[in-house]
């Protein structure tokens, strides 16, 4: 197949990133995949040097283009790189990541035996910096990658979401796209309404990609009080999207809340002693990996601590900005006809 009309497309929404857009092209530029690609750079307006290094590479390879994102935010980036793409298939990756050279050939050999509408791989942290090392100890734990499977899948298995993946352009055409409405947690949107569809996403571990976490605790909070926030708004429109897992985090940000004022100090209390018991055995099977240097997993819990605070606080804000996700929360709780009408 040739250029003009490549099997796959690939999108990489971008916005300052200097520092690892130059890896990521090359990266993907190496993908091993015989019906061809090209490569969509998604730009929001970078104020570093993002688009002179993809405007290098799309110079010196034909398969590289560079487009605008003037809104900035990421569903929209990939909607306007899919409105300018073609192919069957459509891949996105990040550019704060590295994807494995068949990626795309191993996600097509997948679909081509049937029964799924999405094909991704584990998401494998990788810190570079001395608190991106910290955050990469963490999500390389049970407490850290909390109940989202698709960070250490060892065999194929189903999942309800993925890190980034790839896609038959007619089903991300006839679902409509990234919903514009979701500036985070849009992958988790769009895989509740692929899943609502009657689709199915599965994680490979030939697949595994690198991903490499924050490296400043202010910028990790950020980012999880953001996931916690919308991932709230997606509980609210898509009930199946929330495990019982989601509770957890707004139970501990609840408890600390309840420790220092209300009425139920004591049960708080209580609660934050099994948090800090479980922050324990956290950093201890980080230690067992053998991966972390002692002043690093001495900060873990500190990480820890930081992920689920944010996260909670985030998914709290959102019931107040977004509505209590009370068909989500009955769903839960196996709730009867009777006390869902109660709920809502």
């Amino acid at each position: 197949m040739t250029l003009d009309r490549p099997g796959a497309r690939v999108l990489v929404p971008v916005l300052n990133e200097e520092a690892h857009i130059e890896g990521t092209l090359e990266a993907i530029l190496a993908q091993r995949f015989a019906a061809g690609l090209e490569v969509l750079v998604i730009d929001g307006d970078s104020a570093d040097r993002t688009r002179e290094i993809v405007e290098r590479f799309a110079a010196a390879d034909r398969r590289v283009r560079l487009l605008a994102n003037p809104e900035r935010l990421i569903p929209n980036a990939l909607n306007i790189g899919l409105r300018h793409a073609g192919g069957r298939y459509v891949a996105r990756m990040d550019a704060h990541a590295h994807y494995p050279p068949d990626y795309i050939a191993r996600a097509v050999e997948r679909f081509e035996a049937g029964g799924v509408a999405c094909v991704s791989g584990p998401q494998v942290p990788h810190g570079e910096g001395r608190w991106a090392r910290r955050v990469a100890l963490a999500l390389g734990t049970r407490l850290g990658m909390g109940g989202a499977s698709f960070r250490a899948a060892t065999r194929e298995i189903e999942v309800d979401t993925a890190f980034t993946g790839v896609w038959r352009r007619e089903t991300l055409l006839e679902l409509g796209g990234w919903d514009e409405r979701w500036p985070i947690n849009e992958d988790a949107e769009l895989a509740a309404r692929i899943r609502e569809a009657g689709g199915t996403y599965v994680c490979l571990p030939a697949m595994a990609a690198r991903y490499f976490p924050r490296n400043s605790v202010p910028q990790l909070a950020r980012q999880y009080y953001r996931y916690g926030l919308y991932r709230e708004k997606t509980a609210r429109h898509h009930p199946t999207g929330l495990r019982r897992s989601h509770l957890l985090p707004p139970a501990v940000a609840l408890a600390t809340a309840g420790a220092v004022a209300g009425p139920a100090r004591k049960p708080a209390r209580a609660a934050l002693l099994a948090y800090a018991a479980a922050l324990a055995a956290g950093t201890a099977e980080a230690a067992r990996t053998g991966e972390g240097e002692a002043r690093d997993l001495a900060w873990l819990p500190a990480v820890f601590a930081t992920m689920h605070l944010a996260w909670g606080t985030g998914f709290l804000a959102g019931c107040l900005r977004f509505g209590l996700p009370l068909a989500a929360m009955a769903r839960l709780m196996g709730a009867s006809p009777l006390a869902k009408r109660r709920l809502a």
